[in-house]
């Protein structure tokens, strides 16, 4: 009868040893939400810069191999011409030397009604048109033309603290360009978050 006794009683063990290997592999199943994202990032199933990416919606910078000329059909970037491809080697890189151009795409934008302000302290105005470039893709253009009142209202005060040495020297013409092109970001960047604007070109620049 002790045999039998001893017999019923061993098989108890193993089962306990069982369910806790169970509930040790099920753990990581049961984590979830941003809890499963935390414990994917601790065990490398996908990093936090991949992860920042996923959620950002700023402009993306766009390579010179995908510029958009005029007379190109619908598809076609810069990838063959003397003056891109074979430039460039057609990924967008300037070649040795610095004859390959930028290394981005230009996108530009005219304004459509010109500028008229008066000169820091002179009697004397200026009236300008002006176009904007920028190397991100299309919605940094999108964004100008959503705020282009807003935009359109900082440009006129920034040309109202201009002074007439400004305007009848290159170097002073550049540094109006150089504070337009700021008070343009400067509203973008209030608006959406994200400037985008490299640089601001004349169209056409009278002073009387």
């Amino acid at each position: 009868m002790a045999d039998k006794t001893d017999d019923t009683q061993t098989p108890a063990p193993k089962k306990k040893g069982k369910k806790k290997l169970l509930l040790f592999v099920g753990a990581p199943v049961l984590l979830g939400g941003g809890g499963a994202a935390a414990y994917g990032m601790q065990a490398g199933w996908f990093s936090v810069a991949a992860a920042a990416e996923t959620h950002s919606n700023e402009p993306k910078l766009v390579p010179k191999s995908e510029q958009k000329r005029p007379g190109a059909k619908e598809g076609e970037g810069d990838h063959g011409g003397a003056e891109g491809g074979a430039a460039e080697g057609g990924h967008g890189k300037p070649t040795p030397g610095g004859e390959g151009g930028e290394k981005y795409a230009s996108s530009y934008y005219p304004l459509e009604k010109e500028f008229t302000s008066n000169l820091q302290d002179s009697v004397h105005f200026i009236q300008v048109g002006i176009a904007v470039s920028t190397p991100y893709d299309e919605r940094v253009l999108e964004n100008i033309k959503t705020h282009e009142i807003a935009i359109r209202s900082q440009v006129l005060m920034a040309l109202g603290e201009t002074s007439e040495e400004e305007v009848f020297s290159a170097e002073g013409k550049r540094n109006i360009q150089t504070r337009l092109a700021k008070a343009i970001n400067a509203v973008l960047k209030e608006k959406e978050g994200f400037g985008g604007v490299s640089n601001v070109y004349f169209t056409n620049f009278i002073v009387q």
